[in-house]
């Protein structure tokens, strides 16, 4: 990896690129910095106890929701946004023959996507500013100055959301890799250092961490090494094509594969499966418990129990989310990879698998193969998200309920990105066929 990035850095136009790339993260980091007015810093501080839906949102911010700056959302209305684009390209016609339009489709569904993002900022900036509102964090809450201080912190956080966005738009025309990807990737490692700090001083209040922390550390580098194993395997089903003879050239005949990686879904189906698990902690941020008129009714108690249920200190909420990966993963599969299609694709070019009949036979083996990698590409993805949830309820103390989602993200960022130079670098001293 790191000899990638030294052959990179040696070619003035990819150089020129991971400086731009680096200047967006600059920027991502200088906007996590700057303060939205009239705040209370102390009570928006308080407001993130460990393992609630608030300090997840703050590991991929960066920790600027924490300190109520303008990157407070950070790229989270755009992935959201995406999710739902993305299901409804494959419900409604018109979205379906976007994606098959090319470049100019895929621009227009870039646009439809940065407008429901904007959306989403708008509802989730008013969802933050109520939750604020509840806990007492705003200046001004009454008269004129309480609609004014309303509408600046909303606007200044979907502002922030979409300027986000922006940069990694940017990034995608100009910079290395996905800039989502890469933006997200630097709200998460910027919280590194302090995760780190905050174990060490958990352990000096709680003298019998200093036993566990090698453990974690230990089981931290070896999720990394099996997260980098299981993204690189992948299942090669061959394939041969007949030969064909057309005047006195010979056409077909060659051996190849398809290759179906077994994390071939990557980190997209925590991500649909966090969002539909944050949903009940959204609910909670209009409809604060804690206000209800009456603390002894039967609703109040069905609701606490509810947002109980969905806590991330909760084991059911562990199984729950494991699932949902579950059902998420093969949902996600099965809009990449149509068998039919392949298989019509390979009876057309004069293609088959060894032993399989063209036809329906290759479409079932094809089903057949991806039903087992997906299944294991789940459990994989299961048991990455959920291993530090249940580490966190055995070890009181350390708060890494989402480490292992955050180390997915970065490994997966970081070889994609690997990949990018490579490919690029690949291209550019490629001599050609008339050399």
């Amino acid at each position: 990896m790191f000899k990638t990035f030294r052959n990179a850095w040696k070619v003035p136009e990819l150089r020129n690129k991971i400086l731009y790339t680096l200047l967006a993260i600059l920027i991502f980091r200088i906007g996590c910095h700057v303060p939205v007015p009239f705040m209370d810093p102390e009570a928006v501080q308080s407001m993130f106890a460990e393992g609630n839906f608030l300090s997840y949102m703050n590991i991929l911010s960066g920790g600027a929701l924490s300190q109520g700056t303008l990157f407070s959302l950070s790229i989270q209305p755009y992935i959201n946004a995406s999710i739902i684009v993305q299901l409804l390209t494959y419900a409604l016609p018109p979205l379906e023959n976007l994606q098959k339009e090319g470049e100019s489709g895929r621009k227009k569904l870039q646009r439809i996507t940065s407008f429901v993002s904007l959306g989403i900022a708008l509802v989730m900036a008013y969802a933050y500013y109520l939750t604020l509102r509840n806990n007492h964090a705003l200046n001004y809450t009454v008269g004129f100055a309480g609609v004014f201080t309303g509408a600046v912190i909303v606007l200044a956080f979907a502002a922030g959301a979409s300027l986000v966005v922006w940069l990694g738009n940017r990034v995608n025309e100009k910079g290395i890799g996905n800039g989502i990807s890469i933006i997200l990737f630097a709200g998460i490692v910027s919280r590194g250092p302090g995760a780190i700090i905050n174990m060490f001083v958990n352990a000096n209040e709680n003298k019998h961490l200093y036993v566990v922390i090698p453990f974690v550390l230990l089981v931290f580098v070896a999720m990394i090494g099996f997260i980098v194993f299981m993204n690189e395997s992948e299942r090669r089903i061959p394939i041969q094509y007949a030969k064909r003879v057309v005047g006195r050239k010979q056409y077909g005949g060659q051996n190849t594969h398809i290759p179906i990686k077994i994390a071939m879904s990557g980190v997209m189906p925590i991500i649909f499966a966090m969002a539909i698990m944050s949903l009940p902690s959204t609910l909670s941020m209009f409809i604060n418990p804690a206000n209800t008129t009456n603390p002894d009714g039967f609703w109040h108690k069905f609701y606490v129990g509810f947002l109980n249920f969905f806590s991330y200190q909760s084991p059911w909420y562990a199984i729950l989310y494991f699932l949902l990966i579950i059902a998420f993963n093969y949902f996600y599969v099965s809009m990449q990879y149509n068998p039919i299609e392949i298989a019509n694709n390979l009876r057309q070019n004069n293609g088959g698998i060894p032993g399989i009949r063209p036809g329906k036979p290759t479409s079932d083996y094809i089903q057949r193969v991806l039903g087992k990698i997906t299944l294991v590409g789940a459990f994989f993805l299961g048991v990455i998200a959920i291993l530090p949830i249940f580490t966190s309820l055995a070890i009181k103390g350390l708060n890494i309920s989402m480490g292992g989602t955050s180390i997915l993200i970065v490994v997966s960022v970081v070889l994609e990105t690997v990949r990018t130079l490579e490919s690029q670098m690949m291209m550019r001293h490629h001599k050609g066929f008339l050399e």
